[in-house]
């Protein structure tokens, strides 16, 4: 595997070995003596899967400490456009996003740490999204950023007439108004 820092270095990619042949295709998607000699030395709790159309939008989601998640996320069908938000108060990325296509051809995964808002565009007819989350799910800690927050400025591959978000999505806030007990250090 080939681990990759992104503009905001909290922010992987993980590249895995593939082995292909006529059968088919082969690759390990989590080593946990790889992740931890790269700098993702996390223990996973909870796995999660979705399945979305095109252009879909699911985001921008983060917890509140002390129920935040570090999420470990990768396409299974389909092709999505990955972004994370760093919300970190104090960092010098703050209110700054990275993006990646993540596809079940290209088997890349992103570590996305706790700090950090999380959402997904899918950009196939169909997208089934796996997550490994270093936390439990927390409804009453769930917060949202708007997706299309000019203040971050996303540059997301659809333009916002395509897109389709659920209610709890549309009603999200501005980075100016989230509420978040983040600390960079």
């Amino acid at each position: 595997m080939k681990f990759v820092k992104l503009n905001i270095p909290d922010v992987i990619v993980i590249e895995p070995d593939i082995l292909g042949d006529a059968r088919g295709f082969f690759f390990e998607t989590y080593k946990k003596n790889e992740f931890a000699a790269n700098g993702i030395n996390v223990h996973f709790v909870q796995d999660n899967m979705s399945s979305s159309t095109k252009n879909v939008l699911r985001g921008l989601h983060y917890q509140l400490d002390p129920m935040a998640q570090g999420k470990l996320v990768r396409v299974v069908v389909g092709e999505v456009f990955d972004v994370a938000v760093d919300i970190r108060k104090g960092s010098p990325w703050y209110g700054k996003w990275v993006g990646q296509k993540l596809s079940a051809k290209n088997g890349r995964s992103m570590y996305v740490p706790p700090g950090f808002a999380h959402g997904f565009c899918v950009l196939s007819n169909d997208a089934v999204f796996h997550y490994k989350c270093t936390n439990y799910y927390s409804r009453e800690n769930e917060r949202g950023l708007l997706w299309n927050d000019s203040e971050v400025g996303i540059e997301w591959p659809v333009s916002g007439n395509e897109v389709v978000l659920s209610e709890k999505d549309k009603n999200a806030v501005g980075l100016s108004d989230i509420e978040t007990n983040f600390i960079y250090t």
